[in-house]
Formats: C-alpha cells, sequence, structure tokens
C-alpha cells in the first residue's frame, strides 16, 4: 500500500508480519496482469468482471482467479478456502480468503469487497 511518513516520527512505516501478508495478498488482488513491466503474468485479472452480471457463474470465476493467483504469486501462505459471495449492494462482491502462514501455520482471514460495477 502507499507508504505515508509518520506524522510525529515523519519515517517510513513499513509493514511486517501478518500485516505485510495482508498487504501482499491486497495487491495481487488489485493487480491487473501487464500492469508490471517486468512481471507480466503478475495479479489477479478482477478487471475483467467489472460490468459483469453478480451471479453464481461470475463469482465461481473470480473464486478461481483468486485462487489461482495466491498460489502463484504468494508462497508465505496456503490457502485453505476461497468464497466469494454476493454483498447487501447488487454490485457488491465479498472475496473471503482463509488461509495459513506457512512458516509457523498461523491462520489468517482476509475479506476483500470487490464491485462489479463502478458506483
Amino acid at each position: 500500500m502507499p507508504l505515508a511518513p509518520d506524522p510525529q516520527t515523519r519515517q517510513l512505516n513499513y509493514a511486517d508480519g501478518p500485516e505485510k501478508v495482508r498487504q501482499s495478498i491486497a495487491i495481487i488482488l488489485e493487480t491487473e496482469p501487464g500492469e508490471r513491466l517486468m512481471r507480466p503474468d503478475f495479479g489477479c485479472g478482477l478487471r475483467r468482471y467489472l460490468m459483469k452480471p453478480n451471479t453464481v457463474a461470475t463469482r465461481a470465476l473470480i473464486q478461481q482467479d483468486v485462487q489461482r493467483a495466491l498460489r502463484s504469486f504468494e508462497p508465505r501462505i496456503e490457502v485453505q478456502a476461497v468464497e466469494v459471495a454476493a454483498g447487501a449492494d447488487p454490485a457488491l462482491v465479498l472475496i473471503t480468503i482463509d488461509y495459513l502462514h506457512v512458516r509457523d501455520r498461523r491462520p489468517g482471514n482476509l475479506v476483500f469487497p470487490f464491485y462489479l460495477e463502478p458506483t
């Protein structure tokens, strides 16, 4: 996520541990393949689902893409489950990712909101 200096210490705060992994997962989900010059296959490619209907079929495709991307690009976790469910808003999809940290087997969870239609 964007680095910003701490207003009190005026130093950059870097994430570490579980927060660093969560940020990495979010970066993978938000990145479109082809965006990174030296890694053209990096990313999940969720933007291809913009303007698609919030149907079971669309959510199943999103689930497959998320699982593939995380298994390919985040070696620090073992994906346990990826659930994609419709949110309260008809355009909202909630992507829930359950995972284990490979190093210490500690469980982690991330809920990533994704809108199929721009608001």
